[in-house]
């Protein structure tokens, strides 16, 4: 069975030959750029280490790490990744912690007298910061809900046909020289909840709940666009791409941002009209992004249209994997859920890992439906160690038949 298989196999909520595994296919199953650079060094490769996304600064996993680490899924990455920065013209960078790193030609920030890195747009408004000795950028610019934009006057680029032909040409090349299954990010232009709210989060939960008609106009334009640029996204890379992604935070590591009722009331339309369409339209897969404590989300979000859900905070409160398993399994593919980003990876023993690992899996691979990856970005301080042990354990306990060990059950 081969990677692209493999993964079908799991999604279709059927056994593979063993658990399908993710490193990097997303930028939310990704790693920073520094843990990658010691891991390669640890496995004896040393090749310039890129930084794909310079929001996260995350690095692009090369072909012989995916090997070495049984990867089965590839992303499809736009050219533009962050900040409307091209992947291209790279040169060398240092990070705050001393790795030496490459980064796109037009990555210029600015120092600030306190150390801080400060990106700027192009008509010299500040962007994106980064605190001294941090490890990735904060959004300091103001989306349409918190700047209360005008949805009539708001100018929300639709995919070129340029965008178009390089996406297509990429979901071509993969789908034909390799046997990766194939996953790419296409949700609204900005997150309908949480992501409309950057720079001023307070204000858009404020203007959320007090001016619903207001809201509903901005949902409505933001929607019409994601719709067009579907459209023209799955005319470009057809039936080469077989999982679609989008991204919203609905949790906080204790309980949800805002009420299930509201969500379903106001933002939950806008969603299932994006989902609707694709189900009609395409054999994708819809993997959601979505953060935290969301237990009792989960049956709203299956009726919006999600197959797939990602990260699976097993540490959020609610969110124990035997509960998920058992009352959402035959419905929804869990992707992600296998060491705690938080603490188990970055502070714990390699044995500490492999333990988790092997309770997480015996828990949510019975039966397929689970994709194996970290809870959310493996972050700048995990130990080559533990990042080898949660992979090394995934290939060894990851084979089926898989049965729910006795000391996981109930």
């Amino acid at each position: 069975m081969n990677s692209r298989e493999r993964v079908l196999c799991a999604l279709g909520h059927r056994e593979p030959d063993r658990v399908p595994i993710d490193l990097g296919g997303t930028r939310q199953s990704g790693i920073a750029a520094s843990a990658y650079h010691r891991l390669k060094e640890k496995l004896g490769l040393h090749t310039p280490t890129r930084v794909y996304d310079v929001y996260q600064m995350l690095a692009e996993v090369e072909r012989p790490i995916l090997e070495r680490f049984g990867a089965d899924v590839i992303g499809l990455q736009r050219r533009r990744v962050a900040f409307g920065i091209p992947n291209e013209h790279w040169k060398p960078w240092q990070l705050f912690d001393g790795t030496l790193v490459q980064v796109p030609g037009e990555f210029n920030p600015v120092t600030e007298p306190d150390g801080s890195l400060v990106l700027f747009n192009k008509q010299g408004e500040p962007i994106a910061r980064m605190p001294k000795d941090g490890f990735y950028f904060d959004r300091v610019d103001k989306y349409p809900g918190a700047a209360h934009a005008d949805p009539e006057k708001l100018d929300i680029p639709v995919l070129s046909q340029e965008e178009c032909d390089e996406l297509g040409a990429q979901a071509e090349a993969y789908y034909n020289n390799t046997d990766f299954a194939i996953i790419m990010a296409m949700g609204p232009p900005y997150e309908l909840f949480f992501g409309l709210g950057t720079g001023d989060f307070t204000a858009w939960m404020i203007t959320l709940v007090t001016e619903p008609d207001y809201v509903r106009a901005l949902y409505e334009r933001i929607t019409d666009v994601w719709l067009e640029n579907l459209r023209r996204l799955t005319a470009a890379v057809g039936d080469h791409v077989q999982i679609i992604q989008f991204n919203d935070d609905l949790g906080t590591q204790d309980g949800p941002f805002l009420s299930p009722k509201l969500f379903k009331e106001l933002i939950f339309p806008y969603y299932k009209r994006g989902l609707d369409w694709i189900h009609a339209n395409t054999n994708y897969k819809v993997f959601m992004h979505n953060d935290g404590a969301i237990y009792d989300f989960i049956p709203i979000l299956i009726e919006m249209g999600v197959d797939i859900l990602n990260p699976v905070q097993t540490t959020a409160k609610g969110m124990d994997p035997s509960r998920l398993k058992t009352e959402f399994g035959d419905r929804l593919t869990f992707w992600g859920a296998a060491c705690d980003c938080q603490k188990t990876l970055p502070f714990g023993t390699p044995e500490d890992v492999a333990r988790e690992v092997e309770h997480n899996v015996h828990i949510l691979a019975p039966g397929g439906g689970y994709v194996f990856a970290s809870v959310h970005n493996i972050q700048a301080n995990c130990p080559p160690e533990n990042i080898m042990a949660m992979f090394d354990t995934a290939q060894t306990v990851g084979r089926y038949p898989i049965r729910t060990s006795p000391h996981n059950a109930g």
